[in-house]
């Protein structure tokens, strides 16, 4: 799961293009026009070049982004997927609601568009467009997306189709209901569909763990992620529903054989007993016993056929889901982004932000600094300005002490928020 941290690596080589006969003539001319300017070199104070660079660069950045928008149309499959992917990159990067406010209904169609008609890989960039444009537009995507829940619904549940379109259109579909829908029907649909995916890595009818290749354990996990988003914000009475009827089973993906579903399995379970305490503090299943022996293996298994870094990020997170079950303590992470931080106390923002993570991909830190969407669900107020001061880091003490009364306070917000849903749903009837 995403820890927040930079990613390292070398960077992809860059492809130039052949340059024309404009950019020829431009070299040709580079040292006159060099000369002309050190003849006056104070014509233009240091601050107002940085601002047009930095107009020219957006100005740029968006011409890009437009014909790439544009590339959406053409017969070539290959150059639709290009084109798809350099959207990807570009809704990750930055956050463009004003480029996008006079053309999403024009993107919207174009990339559903793809989503209906590609195969593959261009489904699954499409898909992962779909999430990213909807994250980019906020409530605003409510009536574009209507027409991409259903195929996205379609896509994740046909299994003739790529395993990881598949798995993209779990994350799309999940991520896109939980930002624009008012609807719990809608909702809870969705989480069947998702659950109908998953429940395949239970345990067989002769007791027996299923064996799946590794794609088909990332579609699992893609799907367990995206209905723990749901499950974050789910009502009461559906969450008291969802633990009687998965939280017996959810232990059979802790014996699978990919680290990443277990993992996520074990994140879920966490979550449940999270929530499940919220109504009732010594909420327990009847298994916890043999729940926390499984966890506790876990969490000092050392297998040497498995990767390092599997092995270290498996025993970090059961100690934490350990630390869940066992005495009821929520993670505590710190994800720094510009001059700010977000610092997270619960297994439902940590879901949350998994979630997120996985959608947006490395423009993550973007996002929670200009997306008021993002910032809104992490609790993170108005985006600051460029020459805003930063609250100042809280103590040890306080974490402390912030973390002990949190139970009180989710406990009355999530109340809040599920009586206005079901007044939302009961006025429906």
């Amino acid at each position: 799961m995403p820890k927040g941290r930079k990613r390292g690596g070398q960077k992809p080589t860059e492809v130039r293009a052949t340059p024309s006969d404009e950019e020829y003539d431009t070299a040709d001319n580079w040292s006159t026009a060099s000369v002309l300017s050190e003849d006056q070199p104070d014509s233009i104070p240091e601050n107002e070049r940085d601002e047009v660079d930095e107009t020219a660069s957006q100005e740029n950045f968006e011409e890009k982004l437009k014909d790439a928008i544009e590339g959406l149309s053409q017969k070539s499959a290959e150059g639709r997927k290009t084109c798809l992917e350099s959207i990807n990159k570009a809704f990750s990067k930055k956050y463009l609601f004003e480029f996008l406010a006079d053309r999403k209904v024009t993107v919207a169609d174009a990339i559903i568009r793809c989503l209906r008609k590609g195969k593959g890989e261009e489904q699954a960039l499409a898909a992962r467009c779909v999430a990213l444009l909807c994250i980019q537009l906020g409530q605003d995507a409510a009536e574009l997306l209507t027409d991409a829940r259903p195929v996205l619904l379609t896509l994740m549940n046909d299994t003739a189709a790529s395993l990881k379109a598949r798995g993209e259109s779990a994350i799309a579909v999940a991520m896109c209901t939980f930002i624009t829908c008012v609807e719990l029907e809608d909702a809870t649909d969705t989480m069947e569909n998702l659950e109908n995916v998953f429940k395949l890595s239970f345990r067989k009818g002769d007791k027996s763990v299923p064996t799946h290749s590794p794609e088909t354990s990332r579609l699992h996990s893609n799907a367990l992620t995206a209905w723990c988003l749901l499950m974050s914000v789910a009502p009461q009475y559906l969450v008291d529903a969802m633990v009687v009827k998965y939280l017996s089973k959810f232990p059979d993906m802790l014996e699978s054989q990919d680290v990443e579903l277990r993992i996520v399995a074990g994140e879920t379970i966490a979550l449940f007993y999270e929530l499940g305490r919220e109504e009732d503090e010594e909420f327990q299943s009847a298994s916890m016993v043999n729940l926390c022996e499984t966890i506790k293996r876990l969490s000092v298994e050392s297998h040497k056929y498995v990767a390092k870094k599997d092995r270290r990020q498996q025993k970090s997170s059961f100690r934490d889901i350990l630390r869940a079950v066992e005495e009821g303590e929520a993670p505590e992470m710190l994800v720094k982004f510009a001059k700010e931080s977000l610092q997270i106390y619960t297994w439902v923002k940590k879901m949350q932000y998994s979630a997120f993570c996985q959608a947006i991909g490395s423009g993550v830190y973007e996002h929670l600094q200009w997306n008021p969407l993002v910032r809104d669900v992490f609790d993170l107020g108005a985006p600051l300005l460029a020459t805003g001061v930063p609250s100042n880091k809280p103590t040890k003490w306080e974490r402390t002490m912030y973390n002990a009364a949190a139970y009180k306070a989710r406990t009355k917000a999530r109340s809040k928020h599920r009586d206005k849903r079901s007044v939302i749903v009961s006025g429906g009837d």
